[in-house]
């Protein structure tokens, strides 16, 4: 007997998070580290849960996560576009409170590459008059 896995990827700026639900009893591992140790901050890991407040399913799923790249900011935006992801695979019906809540969309948002003859992107010399 084969348990069900339901999978998601979620990409916030340079964040890649792949989320797995398992029927459980709730517990919530991200790179096999509880949430509240992996995310010390508390914003970030109700950023993280958010999907589950708002499909009330919070306590029904195991999860594991495994996530790379960026800042714990960008991870917990990442691990929340993935867990909505894998919700949504585990049930269909819940596309319409995932997709009002603007959890399906990717945030494209990136950081502007730095120009030449500058000091950062847009961040030019300092004008000496004199």
């Amino acid at each position: 007997m084969s348990e069900t896995l339901y999978n998601g990827t979620g990409r916030r700026k340079t964040s890649v998070a792949r989320v797995w639900l398992k029927p459980g009893k709730g517990s919530f591992k991200v790179n096999n580290r509880e949430l509240n140790e992996y995310f010390p901050r508390e914003s970030w890991q109700i950023q993280a849960r958010e999907p589950l407040a708002v499909t009330e399913t919070d306590g029904q799923f195991d999860i594991l996560v495994n996530v790379q790249g960026g800042g714990l900011t960008g991870q917990a935006g990442a691990v929340r576009h993935g867990l909505s992801r894998a919700l949504l695979q585990s049930n269909d019906t819940l596309r319409k409170k995932l997709k009002v809540a603007g959890f399906l969309r990717r945030d494209s948002r990136m950081v502007e590459s730095k120009k030449y003859g500058k000091r950062k992107a847009r961040r030019g010399q300092q004008f000496s008059k004199r």
